[in-house]
């Protein structure tokens, strides 16, 4: 059993805080404060409450949801809020469901021609729809791929780490003449340091 603040309590409380001014205060609250109830009310959860009850009424579907929801999944509608100000609005879904049912109308049955054609029937009307970019994925992800990635890196760091050595090598000149053979070597005598 769940035990829950009367309204008697509630309502003291929000006048004890100000929420409720002492002119405001329910007309009950003062009888009930007078007489209190002899027992503590409880709130107890009934037996059917406790089981769950099979719910008989159907999920409703309509066929625009299935539209839409491929519309959603295909084009991208971009990051606009609807614009509910206007009576005669109609978002870029609405339009493309309006259309695909009156194509429909005319005869298509094929779903995918028939969502094909209508993307080309808005496109027509100067409304540009945008498709989601599609990456794909491979569905298992095992350790070869895990392998590949790895070697992949490797691979990345060694070409950077080769490409750092070829630029650093290029910036800085020779500081030992005498390795080269193609310089030629500054006499040096042995005599110590000249004054």
């Amino acid at each position: 059993m769940l035990s829950y603040s009367p309204p008697c309590d509630r309502v003291r409380d929000l006048m004890r805080a100000g929420v409720i001014k002492q002119s405001e205060k329910p007309l009950w609250y003062d009888v009930y404060a007078a007489f209190p109830p002899k027992r503590e009310p409880l709130y107890k959860e009934h037996a059917t409450d406790l089981h769950k009850v099979e719910d008989k009424v159907p999920p409703i579907l309509y066929e625009e949801d299935i539209i839409r929801a491929k519309f959603f999944e295909v084009y991208w509608s971009g990051p606009r809020p609807f614009d509910l100000t206007q009576s005669n609005f109609k978002s870029t879904s609405q339009r493309f469901v309006e259309k695909f049912q009156e194509l429909k109308k005319q005869g298509e049955t094929d779903e995918e021609i028939l969502f094909e054609e209508t993307g080309k029937a808005l496109l027509a009307e100067g409304l540009i729809l945008r498709r989601k970019a599609r990456i794909h994925m491979p569905e298992n992800r095992g350790p070869v791929l895990g392998m590949k990635l790895k070697t992949m890196l490797e691979e990345m760091q060694k070409q950077e780490h080769s490409q750092e050595t070829e630029a650093s090598e290029q910036t800085q000149p020779p500081t030992d003449n005498s390795s080269d053979p193609a310089l030629p070597s500054a006499p040096h005598s042995d005599n110590g340091p000249s004054s």
